[in-house]
């Protein structure tokens, strides 16, 4: 089974007046200066699918400052069936709409075509900052395999963001509370669930090392994710005093960790060299890819925004050679042609650059792809 874009389509977007990209090829390397556009592209492909993208902006933010509020994002992909569709886009309004086939549908239905993961230079201290930053990385291999577990969180955040101010107004009657608890005790143990199954589907999924070494991973703090709804709803009734001087919940899978190690050093992966960090990170996504490709027969589209940083040449031919493997069409970025000297077979190699009134242009070769 196969998924590609084969045409991909911005207007108005970002620092894109127009672009028009026919891609023929599974691999795609996208050079230029800092600053050229390189990854803007990645971040109109990442809004294909459910969510704010790789940068986690506001639709407001994605318009082209010298043409408006409006945008959009189009592109054709090659899937097991017929050629789909997508696009994604907002008008003057600034409100984000969704179609499929040229019929409108939500932006939450775009998963069930395109599935996409990726990597930036974001996610380089993923290890060292706080549990939060982990969480997301979390969250977002989890919902790759399980498309609802963006509700799920949404109906827990909600609840818990209701009881937080009824506990804190002291406004909150027995009953009300209870049905929030109730409603969190739901959701929180399916969201701890979903994320415990996902992360064992992708330590499964891991190669042998090599050039990318095996993560040992868990999730940490006092969640217990084989807890049942109405013993996590009683735990909150029962805090209720607490969370109410602390002015938030204090116990939930909201609070949990990502804890990842260097397997065969077996080395926390904060202590890990920066190198070190990024090869566990691109093990961690290319497991995620296999654990795709075993679930729904086809491996994802890979953006990898600047992703030959901290790594040599040997490791950097590995890394192409396991996304050859599994037949994943990837977008990589970097600022030099040389980066990506060692991809084998059929790649389409662009060149980023500012043209005329501040727009980027790509070019392929001496060949113009997109103005």
């Amino acid at each position: 089974m196969t998924l590609a874009i084969r045409h991909l389509r911005l207007v108005a977007f970002r620092s894109y007046a127009r672009l028009d990209l026919d891609v023929p090829a599974r691999m795609v390397a996208l050079t230029g200066a800092n600053g050229a556009g390189k990854t803007n592209i990645l971040e109109a492909i990442s809004l294909l699918a459910p969510g704010r993208g790789l940068r986690r902006a506001a639709p407001t933010d994605f318009a082209r400052k010298a043409q408006g509020i409006g945008w959009s994002v189009a592109a054709t992909l090659e899937t097991a069936r017929d050629p789909v569709t997508l696009w994604t886009g907002a008008g003057e309004d600034a409100r984000r709409g969704a179609k499929r086939d040229d019929k409108a549908t939500s932006v939450l239905s775009l998963g069930q075509v395109a599935r996409l993961l990726w990597l930036t230079p974001a996610l380089d201290r993923v290890f060292v900052e706080g549990p939060g930053e982990r969480r997301r990385f979390l969250d977002r291999m989890t919902l790759s395999l399980l498309p609802d577990h963006a509700e799920t969180a949404t109906r827990y955040d909600r609840a818990m963001r209701e009881r937080n101010r009824l506990l804190k107004d002291g406004a909150g009657d027995d009953r009300w509370l209870a049905a929030l608890e109730t409603q969190m005790g739901e959701h929180g143990t399916a969201l701890a669930r979903g994320r415990a199954q996902v992360l064992a589907a992708l330590l499964a999924a891991q190669g042998e090392g090599g050039a990318f070494p095996r993560a040992e991973a868990a999730i940490a703090g006092d969640f217990d994710a084989a807890a049942e709804p109405e013993d996590f709803a009683r735990l909150l009734h029962d805090a209720r005093p607490r969370d109410a001087q602390a002015g938030r919940a204090l116990t939930g899978p909201h609070r949990s960790d990502l804890a990842v190690r260097y397997a065969d050093k077996d080395v926390p992966a904060a202590d890990c060299s920066t190198g070190e960090q990024k090869a566990l990170l691109v093990s961690l996504v290319l497991a995620n890819a296999r654990a795709l490709r075993t679930a729904t027969g086809a491996a994802p589209i890979l953006l990898l925004d600047e992703i030959a940083a901290h790594f040599d040449a040997d490791r950097r031919a590995a890394l192409y050679a396991e996304i050859a493997d599994l037949g994943a069409q990837a977008w990589m970025t970097g600022t030099e042609p040389g980066l990506f000297e060692a991809m084998e077979g059929e790649a389409l190699r662009l060149e980023a650059r500012e043209g005329e009134a501040g727009s980027t242009v790509v070019q392929a070769g001496a060949a113009q792809a997109g103005d």
